[in-house]
């Protein structure tokens, strides 16, 4: 753990400038799937080692573009049915940053592009640091971005007009208007420990409340305001029974600092 109860979650593609290769799908939704279940990890902080954060998917690598068992046939139809599974689990592996029940941080820095959009959008927070450098890059490429960018950007920065500009055009933005338009919610020359301390303070609240925001914060996003009432109602009607409340009270009435105790892990069938 990078701090007590802080999980630090690393891209480690230096010299690919920390592309996004197949091994590295298959590795990222399992990793946020294990780490929202073990019950001691109450932040995690996911950054890339080296010059970037991510430039993106590895379009070096065959695997994302082996559309089934295509030599077989010349049916277009057939070829993109038995293609649609694949871009299901990547996106599946990405919406597992946003399902993990703790706060996600992403720490980026250098280069975000293409699919790092995509990846940083899933987290809850994100930091940059100065001169950074951003793009939807997929348009460049030929293609719709389709792990998450467009349906989510434009909800994080509430800014639909201007990001439907960097989206047709793919043109590169900085960590100006990235903090500008809500993208990041702060600059700093170190956003890794920034992130990390941040993950702290998090941390040294109620995992029980955390988890419970977090939960309330992603359904009410793609809900009407009626029903993330009803949503948090239902979850309080349990969570207020938590004895991390008595216990807060407590600790504030003696001026204390209160020692919360960890979630349990995930049972298993």
């Amino acid at each position: 753990m990078a701090a007590p109860k802080v999980v630090l979650v690393q891209m480690n593609r230096p010299r690919k400038r920390n592309a996004m290769n197949s091994d590295f799908w298959k590795e990222i939704g399992l990793v946020f799937d294990r780490l929202g279940r073990v019950g001691d990890c109450r932040c995690i902080v996911i950054s890339g080692v080296g010059k970037s954060f991510s430039a993106g998917i590895d379009v070096t690598d065959t695997k994302f573009f082996s559309f089934g068992d295509s030599e077989n046939t010349s049916d277009a139809a057939r070829s993109g049915i038995a293609f649609l599974p694949q871009i299901l689990e990547m996106q599946r592996c990405f919406t597992a940053l946003e399902t993990c029940p703790v706060p996600v941080i992403a720490a980026i820095h250098g280069n975000c592009i293409g699919a790092g959009i995509d990846l940083a959008c899933c987290c809850d927070i994100r930091l940059c640091a100065p001169g950074t450098v951003f793009s939807v890059r997929e348009v460049k490429l030929g293609l719709a971005a389709d792990i998450g960018t467009l349906q989510r950007l434009p909800k994080i920065t509430g800014n639909d007009s201007r990001v439907r500009e960097l989206c047709y055009t793919g043109e590169l933005f900085d960590h100006k208007e990235a903090l500008s338009i809500g993208f990041v919610s702060r600059i700093t020359n170190d956003p890794t420990a920034d992130a990390i301390q941040l993950g702290i303070s998090i941390a040294s609240n109620s995992p029980v409340a955390v988890t419970g925001t977090k939960q309330a914060m992603v359904y009410s996003r793609d809900h009407s305001v009626q029903e993330g009432l009803e949503h948090v109602a239902r979850h309080n009607a349990l969570a207020l029974m938590t004895d991390d409340i008595p216990a807060a009270f407590i600790a504030s009435s003696k001026k204390e600092e209160v020692q919360f105790q960890d979630l349990l892990p995930s049972s298993k069938l």
